[in-house]
């Protein structure tokens, strides 16, 4: 299948300390995302960055949160971006920038699965939850909290209310191993579907993923993608300011991109927490946009399209 791409720039550094992820979209560039997507024979519309815009006054209980007018003014942006690209019929991959973004683009992608009338599905590929609100992040860092935001949880005064939050069956949390204790409390509450390390060493990559994606297709969902760099063992994607060892190795991420094609389940794409400043000469860019490829179609054999259901 092939796609007209809307690249959309998200040069987020307000949802952590560490500075650097606003040069993510740049580093996509220079690395040559688009004219891979070219190659692959996908329509491409680079959109540019998004703007930030005008701040309005916000406020939090918890005094650790910080840069909160800004990740408010990201998270009306980028969901906006968002609902447009989807509305022009096009496949929205989201240039980052720090996992705060995520507060917006999803967003965006809820609205439009909303107004279609289809189910919005979330695949989190990370090594975090993500499920703290602003309300429970000692940190403060609010990249720590979009899953939460998205299953409606309640804390987020300030942002948006989040369209149609997703059931906790609708989201799958990925390759996961590091959770904070007040997001472990929280999620045995839930029904969030949670693959982590410890899953995936058991049961391997492609059965879990496949579980899920059959999920997908009987309700005719449309599926987010939230790729984050930390995903990846450090050994292989240095370029991330939350390292945490024991993550996917080169063909295990490329062998979860070849299963997301084959799906042809994937409606939109998030690529989140690269750090350029942080990099070993564009390595982990590269990966980055291999990966993509990956995902976009390009594959050494031409093997049948899967069939789910």
């Amino acid at each position: 299948m092939k796609r007209i791409c809307h690249l959309i720039g998200a040069p987020v550094d307000s949802g952590q300390r560490r500075p650097g992820c606003l040069m993510g979209p740049a580093a996509y560039r220079v690395a040559g995302l688009a004219r891979m997507l070219g190659d692959l024979g996908h329509g491409v519309e680079d959109r540019g960055d998004v703007a930030l815009p005008v701040l309005r006054e916000v406020s939090c209980e918890n005094p650790a949160v910080h840069s909160l007018a800004e990740t408010v003014g990201w998270t009306e942006a980028l969901s906006a971006a968002g609902r447009a690209a989807l509305a022009e019929g096009g496949f929205p991959i989201f240039l980052g920038g720090d996992h705060s973004l995520s507060l917006g683009s999803v967003a965006g992608v809820a609205a439009h699965a909303q107004g279609a009338g289809r189910p919005l599905f979330l695949l989190w590929l990370d090594a975090h939850t993500d499920f703290h609100t602003p309300l429970t992040t000692g940190s403060g860092n609010l990249h720590g909290t979009p899953v939460a935001y998205i299953a409606g949880r309640e804390g987020f005064e300030g942002f948006p209310p989040f369209p149609a939050p997703l059931p906790p069956g609708n989201i799958c949390l990925y390759g996961i191993r590091s959770v904070d204790p007040e997001e472990h409390a929280a999620l045995q509450e839930g029904q969030i579907d949670i693959k982590d390390m410890r899953v995936l060493d058991e049961y391997g990559i492609v059965a879990p993923l496949r579980a899920f994606l059959e999920e997908v297709h009987a309700a005719e969902g449309m599926l987010h993608v939230s790729l984050d760099v930390d995903f990846l063992d450090p050994s292989i994607a240095p370029a991330v300011g939350t390292t945490v060892p024991g993550g996917t190795t080169f063909r295990e991420a490329h062998l979860v991109m070849e299963l997301l094609h084959e799906s042809g389940l994937v409606t939109s794409l998030d690529l989140v927490e690269l750090n350029p400043f942080l990099d070993e000469r564009g390595r982990t860019a590269r990966l980055m946009v291999d990966l993509v490829a990956s995902l976009m179609g390009r594959k050494v054999f031409d093997r049948p399209t899967r069939s789910y259901g």
